[in-house]
């Protein structure tokens, strides 16, 4: 008998908490609460732009005779991105699985110097009209040669809607091996 009444408890004890967490679910505040809400008018500080005194006549010359490169160290750091020299040349695709996979068959370009991989292609699907439906991302593991091209052939992006006619995908990111 004892049994009986501490399972019943339990069961009782259980609908206790359910019903509390699903009030405190209800209850709290989310985003769209304070998106509803206008935001306060801030006033607007101007200040009055300080004046920079002219260049002296003596300082223009030495400065022109300082190569771009050293005048602007940020700009002749920065390497550059393993995407420039990569590109798509054809794409096709087509459904498998029960007819809601899409796979994608493109070949890629590399023009780079140096090899890639890791590359992540992004493909976004239309409608026969044009309007979208969905995007996929997906990253492919393998390594493209430098100076050279490599066809993917039926490559799994993820499952689509049932009424995507179109494909189209472009490069998002690659890493340098």
């Amino acid at each position: 008998m004892t049994r009986a009444r501490s399972i019943a408890g339990l069961g009782a004890g259980l609908a206790a908490v359910a019903i509390a967490a699903g009030l405190a679910v209800e209850m709290w505040p989310t985003l769209s609460d304070a998106e509803d809400k206008p935001a306060s008018p801030q006033p607007a500080v101007v200040q009055p732009a300080e004046e920079t005194p002219a260049p002296t006549p003596a300082a223009t010359p030495a400065t022109e005779a300082v190569p771009e490169a050293a005048q602007n160290p940020v700009t002749a750091a920065v390497p550059a991105s393993p995407l420039d020299g990569l590109k798509i040349s054809s794409q096709s695709w087509r459904r498998g699985g029960l007819g809601s996979k899409a796979l994608v068959t493109f070949t890629l370009r590399n023009g780079n110097d140096y090899a890639v991989k890791d590359i992540e292609i992004a493909c976004s699907f239309a409608r026969r009209d044009g309007s979208h439906l969905t995007d996929r991302t997906r990253v492919i593991g393998e390594a493209v040669n430098m100076k050279s091209r490599k066809t993917f052939s039926r490559v799994h992006v993820g499952f689509v809607n049932v009424n995507a006619d179109k494909a189209k995908c472009s490069l998002v990111a690659a890493s340098r091996v």
